[in-house]
């Protein structure tokens, strides 16, 4: 079934984005306990299948772009999908050791292309703003965070294989969706070898890839730093006897409070350059980490957690947009796939970190570290792009 239209329509982006990560979500946050508490295998070879899953996400992430840009976006699209649901069925059958292990990396794989592609395809997208795409995306988002998290919650109480069956069930939903609403002709401009010369040798095209990877850069600090909240801050705030439910409902808190402020965010567009929103945001969150130095209660954790909600909020449903407006639509599989990597790189380092710096130092030495990457990532951000302002203003 081939469309009209010759872009994807958002809502149908946003609904990929939306039911993908329900799936997923239902799975990141019992990995490691069902491998300790079910498997039986010790948390270090749970962190190891962590961080290869987090390699299998960055090389679907590289594939989905080169093979977006290069091959045919549907195609790679159904491979994406069908690899995800695939791995989640057959779970609901094998589900044991190493079997699971090795299914969550092909469930992983399949993943990394589902997100480079459901960017891809909201870059093209001509009816709206790229802002606005991708805030509806990240929204979209943080929607099927907060329903994976909830229903897992309920249902791995009744039996592991119904999680894997739930899960399934929205996966299915997804290779639906795509199948009915992805098969799109994307027309993206023909490629001209002497005019990709042209533009590579344009000082203009290189600044602005030198921007782009500096970005990057500053976005593995972000995801490091979030990354710590996903892992040793559960270990931090019941060692100061805080209850475990506690600490997992700030994750709740975090997905109502950004599907509550991203309409809100949008509001912004007429009124706020992106880079600028972006950058505040950034500084937003990343000063989270340095109130954690101080935090003792739950009341205070909770106060902090919406300090680092507001900044996420601001910033990263904005990255992508931000990255398409700086880049080719020919690129868009790229430098989106890129854009993944770069956040699978920092959640795949950020527990390493974290456990390596609490053991040569404290949790205070932590947060202030993570805070000064990110921060001074950030200035060098800034003063490139303030940089390029002033080439532009004298040009």
């Amino acid at each position: 079934m081939t469309t009209k239209s010759n872009t994807v329509k958002l809502r149908w982006v946003a609904l990929a984005s939306l039911l993908n990560n329900t799936g997923a979500a239902f799975l990141w946050p019992l990995t490691t306990m069902y491998m300790h508490n079910y498997l039986h295998q010790t948390l270090t070879t749970a962190g190891m299948v962590m961080l290869f899953m987090s390699i299998a996400m960055m090389a679907g992430n590289y594939a989905g772009g080169w093979l977006f840009d290069h091959w045919s976006q549907y195609r790679t699209a159904l491979i994406g999908v069908g690899l995800s649901t695939l791995a989640i069925f057959l779970l609901i059958f094998i589900h044991g050791w190493p079997w699971f292990a090795l299914l969550m990396m092909l469930n992983s794989f399949g993943d990394g292309i589902n997100a480079t592609i459901v960017n891809s395809y909201g870059s093209l997208i001509t009816q709206h703003t790229s802002r606005y795409v991708f805030n509806y995306i990240y929204m979209a988002f943080n929607i099927g965070v907060v329903i994976g998290t909830l229903l897992v919650g309920v249902l791995l109480p009744i039996s592991v294989v119904l999680v894997f069956a739930v899960a399934t069930f929205f996966y299915l939903l997804l290779t639906i969706l795509v199948i009915l609403t992805f098969n799109v002709k994307v027309k993206l401009p023909k490629r001209s070898v002497t005019r990709d010369r042209q533009r590579e040798r344009s000082p203009q095209h290189h600044r602005l890839i030198i921007l782009i990877w500096l970005i990057l850069l500053n976005l593995v600090t972000i995801h490091l730093s979030y990354s710590l909240w996903e892992s040793v801050m559960a270990v931090h705030m019941t060692n100061m006897g805080i209850p475990f439910y506690a600490y997992s409902m700030l994750w709740t808190l975090n997905g109502v409070l950004i599907i509550i402020g991203q309409p809100l965010v949008n509001k912004l567009s007429p009124y706020v350059r992106l880079s600028s929103q972006i950058i505040v945001g950034i500084l937003i969150f990343s000063s989270s980490f340095l109130l954690l130095v101080f935090a003792r209660s739950l009341l205070a954790f909770t106060l902090d957690f919406v300090v680092l909600t507001i900044g996420e909020t601001t910033s990263f449903a904005g990255l992508p947009a931000w990255i398409a407006q700086l880049t080719d639509v020919d690129e868009a599989g790229h430098y989106q796939g890129l854009l993944n990597i770069t956040i699978s790189v920092g959640r795949a380092i950020g527990p390493l970190y974290g456990g390596y710096v609490i053991e040569a130092g404290n949790y205070q030495l932590l947060f202030i570290s993570a805070f000064l990457m990110m921060f001074i990532t950030l200035l060098i951000v800034v003063g490139y792009l303030t940089r390029i302002h002033r080439l532009q203003a004298r040009s």
